[in-house]
């Protein structure tokens, strides 16, 4: 049996928690188990979302791969890993919920039906990669239906950031891009070699607030410079809900004869941005990357793993559930796959005897998302060179990675790379592109600590692969740099910026 301890800084914490508290009931129902315990692993993490995908105990059957497979040399051959949340240990029967759960494993194959009876979780979708789980279909439901969500609340989505707002729309931090950016222009300029239009582009504008600040100092400091670069300035606005961009443009509304505004797929920037391409000089995302759909691999004990997911409800909640909108459990997978497909307000209209308005309709969903769990498992990769991490990616740029050192399990951050390969092309040979994100700065982060996926309101997230994207961003010729967010104390934001290398 291996055991990985990852939030070992818990232990000499204010409210210490305990490897024995921890620890010990789960390995005292596995040692009552008939599972072979040289091929077990257990991990234990803690897990910092208030709401996420995860129970406090989970099972995690190990695939190596497919019969006559090749086996690395030196390999371990391992069956299962349980999975414990540390910081709902104390408030969780760990004995009997991992015997349960290891009964439950022992009884049946690792793949159950799509469909489940009563009596059993509510299984949602087939096994997967996690970026093709249905969670990215609430995700993209959020933001196209946002309206509707934040009446139900009563609140603005960035109430559900930390501190109730974004970074982004720091005065002090969009002063400091500002006058970089003058001082490039400057160079430009007196060399003659200043184009007439001067692009900007934000990608995930939010509902303005940062895009006010940058333009409202932006004309500020031009009127102060004196070289009438507010007067060339062309500022586009793109996100993917027009509910959002609507609610940008009237936040600049003074601007308005320097904004342009796009709804576009933050994965695939260049299908409504190509025309841009070597012109922009500034590429500011904030809290974007972390919001795309990624998969998880893993390199554990000498083999390459996917991990891959299962969207479900747990018995109890798809009972009660099933119960608000007239129906039985087993019609739930139906109801949830019409409500990603058609949104709320249609919903009512096509399932009247379970939910009878747009109100109610919406009701369901956030019920629904507070219930989804996910099951996971690890499939063995024949090879890296089979895996597209990104349709201008191979998998096998993940190799350093996954092969610098001790198990390690990460994200791919596949919307993210996407996102950033099809962006780096617009920049101007002087451009800059700077993003405000949730970084894991290096491995050691994803060997420490649970990184995602969580749940924000009715969003997915999850922290990004920085090393992953600096490597991506060698290999194509731009230097790739991460800082900590120089303007707030205490905050997970880090900077990355790339420019072409010189």
């Amino acid at each position: 049996m291996l055991v990985d301890f990852r939030p070992h800084a818990r232990l000499r914490s204010t409210n210490p928690v305990t490897v024995e508290d921890s620890l010990g009931p789960v390995v005292d129902a596995l040692s009552r188990s008939a599972i072979d315990l040289s091929r077990v692993r257990v991990v234990c993490d803690w897990v910092q979302y208030r709401h996420s995908f995860r129970d406090a105990v989970q099972i995690r059957p190990i695939l190596s791969g497919a019969p006559g497979d090749p086996v690395p040399g030196g390999a371990r051959e391992d069956d299962l890993e349980v999975a414990v949340d540390v910081r709902r240990a104390a408030t969780t029967a760990l004995r009997d919920v991992t015997g349960e759960l290891l009964r439950a494993h022992a009884a049946g194959p690792a793949a159950a039906p799509v469909a489940a009876p009563e009596a059993a979780d509510v299984v949602l979708e087939d096994w997967g990669p996690t970026r093709q789980s249905c969670i990215w279909g609430f995700n993209a439901l959020y933001w196209t239906a946002l309206d509707l969500w934040e009446k139900a609340t009563g609140q603005a989505y960035e109430q559900a950031l930390p501190g109730g707002e974004s970074d982004a729309r720091n005065q002090e931090s969009a002063r400091d891009v500002i006058l970089e950016l003058f001082s490039v222009w400057d160079g430009l300029a007196d060399r003659s070699a200043l184009p007439p239009e001067l692009y900007v582009v934000e990608l995930g504008v939010g509902n303005g607030g940062q895009a006010r600040v940058f333009l409202d100092e932006f004309r500020e400091l031009d009127a102060h410079h004196g070289r009438g670069y507010y007067r060339r300035l062309h500022y586009l606005m793109c996100d993917y809900s027009a509910h959002v961009l609507d609610l940008a443009r009237e936040a600049v509304a003074e601007h308005t004869d320097h904004v342009s505004s796009f709804v576009l797929d933050a994965t695939k920037p260049r299908s409504a941005l190509g025309f841009l391409q070597f012109r922009v000089f500034l590429i500011y995302i904030s809290n974007v990357y972390d919001n795309l759909p990624t998969d998880e691999v893993a390199q554990l004990g000498g083999r390459t793993y996917l991990v891959e997911s299962r969207a479900h409800i747990p018995a109890a909640d798809a009972a009660d559930l099933a119960a608000s909108v007239d129906a039985r459990p087993d019609q739930l997978p139906e109801l949830v796959h019409k409500l990603l497909r058609l949104g709320p307000t249609l919903l009512a209209e096509a399932a009247p005897a379970h939910v009878d308005s747009p109100e109610a309709a919406v009701e369901f969903w956030r019920r629904t998302w507070a219930a989804v769990r996910l099951a996971e498992r690890y499939v063995g990769l024949a090879g890296l060179d089979t895996y597209q991490l990104a349709p201008a990616v191979n998998g096998e740029v993940l190799r350093p990675l996954l092969e610098s050192g001790a198990d390690l399990r990460m994200h791919v951050s596949n919307g993210a790379v996407a996102s950033f390969t099809e962006t780096l092309p617009l920049l101007h040979p002087y451009g800059k592109l700077v993003c405000h994100d949730i970084f894991a700065r290096d491995l050691g982060a994803y060997r420490h600590g649970f990184r995602g996926p969580g749940k924000y309101d009715g969003s997915v997230v999850n922290w990004v692969n920085g090393p992953l994207l600096a490597h991506v961003g060698r290999r194509r010729g731009f230097d790739v740099a991460y800082t900590p967010f120089a303007h707030r104390v205490g905050t997970n934001i880090v900077t990355m910026s790339a420019r072409v290398r010189d």
